[in-house]
């Protein structure tokens, strides 16, 4: 199937960042949109970040992944500025990334990831531990040398989800919930359903799991010291990250575990969070604490996602794991092309990378050394 063939009724399956972009943009591309809206509390959307993180949180030794994200990240200030026009401010923020470390081997995995960047064209300055605080005066005294990293930004997750929700609406999408029978008579299924795919496409069954991730939110008080910038940590080798908002509210996350779908917060993996993140940011305590949560990531069998056609009227769009609200833009833009080709033909290599079929050679990625959360 090329999708060549202009369709005008598209059925969008999910109602998180993924399945909220591609209906927008479908829409925009002049279809007629239904959005099939499951449970937006139970995916990973809600519970995100809002890191866009292609450098700190691909691998560099996959160039492709980490190419895409560097792609995606270029779509944002664009995407975000039209969400914006709803009214609703997404929280684009542009200050970077601090990545921190505070023994002897995290400096060491700090300075394996900084030389694996450099082979790929791209520059992080190396900072001291002072240098380190001058970026951030909060930081613990103990932390001993890190990475600056400009290419990596964020936005509010939340505001961007109520964003699109708002532009979707404006676009015309037919908004509908999950079991009401509303989606026949449509020329193309958009499948953006994330860890819930495989259970509505039964072949993707052994390529997209669940994986459960939990953090914590918490806010600042006045006069509370805040950070300006995300910062990720290495605490003797375990990776945390602390997400500050304009708002004084600050993300902590994110723990990962393969437990199907139980999305239960366990009291060990909030204790960890915030027992590292306290090595980090010793004014931790000074914050109330606002929210637990969990989320299930949707991640693929080699960390890409599966964007695509799998059948004659079928387009999956899952998998992307970590890197759902990084990926949005590229990924609207990609299932757009593939069904209507507004926009001109796909970019070959994005296609290759997020291909459905590629599993058939057998390729899988190898974890992130230095953790990830959930995004």
């Amino acid at each position: 199937m090329t999708g060549s063939a202009r369709r005008t009724r598209v059925t969008v399956i999910g109602g998180g960042v993924i399945g909220l972009s591609c209906a927008w943009r479908l829409a925009r591309a002049g279809t007629d949109v239904t959005l099939v809206e499951l449970d937006p509390e139970q995916g990973a959307s809600r519970i995100a970040a809002g890191m866009l993180a292609p450098i700190t949180e691909a691998h560099p030794t996959e160039p492709g992944l980490l190419a895409t994200g560097r792609l995606s990240v270029d779509a944002w200030p664009q995407f975000a500025a039209e969400l914006a026009d709803t009214g609703i401010d997404p929280g684009y923020t542009t200050t970077g990334t601090l990545v921190v470390g505070y023994s002897a081997d995290d400096l060491a995995a700090l300075e394996e990831l900084a030389a694996r960047l450099a082979t790929l064209g791209i520059d992080v300055e190396r900072l001291t531990g002072s240098a380190c605080r001058r970026y951030e005066p909060a930081l613990a005294p103990g932390v001993r040398g890190g990475l600056s990293v400009p290419g990596d930004h964020s936005v509010d997750n939340r505001a961007v989800l109520r964003g699109l929700q708002a532009a979707v609406a404006v676009a015309g999408v037919r908004v509908v919930a999950e079991g009401t029978g509303e989606t026949t008579g449509a020329d193309v299924t958009v499948v953006a359903a994330g860890a819930w795919t495989p259970l509505l496409v039964p072949a993707l069954a052994d390529l997209v799991r669940p994986a459960r991730g939990e953090n914590v939110r918490l806010t600042a008080g006045r006069h509370t010291p805040v950070l300006t910038r995300t910062v990720r940590a290495l605490v003797d080798g375990r990776a945390v990250y602390l997400v500050p908002r304009s708002t004084g509210e600050l993300v902590v996350g994110a723990t990962q575990d393969e437990v199907g779908f139980d999305r239960t917060v366990t009291a060990g993996g909030i204790h960890r969070l915030l027992t590292d993140a306290r090595r980090a940011l010793p004014t931790i305590d000074e914050y109330a604490l606002a929210e637990t949560s969990a989320g299930l990531r949707p991640m693929s069998a080699d960390g890409a996602p599966l964007v695509g056609w799998i059948s004659d009227d079928t387009v999956v769009a899952t998998g992307h794991g970590r890197n759902g609200i990084l990926l949005a833009p590229l990924t609207a833009a990609l299932v757009t092309q593939l069904v209507t080709g507004v926009g001109g033909a796909p970019d070959a290599e994005v296609v290759r990378a997020f291909a459905p079929d590629r599993f058939a050679s057998g390729t899988r990625r190898a974890a992130h050394p230095t953790g990830g959360g959930t995004r």
